[in-house]
């Protein structure tokens, strides 16, 4: 018997068009309260995230993608784009100095951020495509972000114009390991 967790994650896709219908507040609201409750190291919470509404504002983020970004038009198509932003030298640092192998570990407490996000959102009947492929700086500057913080992620949010198909995933059995590699 399969339980509605992972029903969610079985059934949630990258989501690149949306229909014209805007998102209600409550369940915008569910969706940065799954950011609330997610996990984080030594629960720092280095999370901040911009709703992004405004079509002129989302117009300036496009701008910032790759070219070729297969959400550039989800950037616009999309009610709402959440841009995901992360505090610096707080995730993975104690007492103002680096605490782990990797120089920040924002990165992954946004990607679960991030990971609540899209599930959230699935679970409400609502599209997301997690993009990464831009201009940082751009962004940074499209937001206004302070000095210290750094857009890591850009979110289009909307309700699903399409339903795409899963794509093949690899068996547990050819990722997983038992004690040793």
């Amino acid at each position: 018997m399969e339980n509605e967790l992972m029903r969610v994650l079985k059934t949630r896709r990258s989501i690149r068009r949306f229909k014209d219908q805007p998102i209600e507040a409550d369940k915008l609201a569910t969706v940065l309260d799954a950011v609330r409750w997610s996990p984080s190291w030594a629960n720092t919470q280095c999370w901040e995230i911009i709703v992004v509404t405004d079509m002129a504002q989302k117009e300036k983020l496009q701008a910032t993608l790759a070219p070729k970004n297969p959400a550039t038009k989800a950037m616009v198509g999309a009610p709402a784009v959440l841009v995901v932003c992360g505090k610096e030298h707080a995730a993975g640092w104690y007492d103002g100095k680096q605490a782990t192998r990797f120089p920040d570990w924002l990165m992954f407490d946004l990607g679960i951020a991030s990971q609540s996000i899209g599930l959230a959102a699935h679970s409400l009947g609502l599209g997301t495509v997690i993009v990464g492929l831009f201009d940082q700086a751009g962004a940074d500057a499209v937001v206004g972000l302070p000095a210290g913080y750094q857009v890591v992620a850009m979110i289009p949010i909307g309700y699903p114009d399409n339903d795409p198909s899963a794509p093949k995933r690899r068996e547990v059995s050819d990722f997983s390991h038992q004690n040793t590699f």
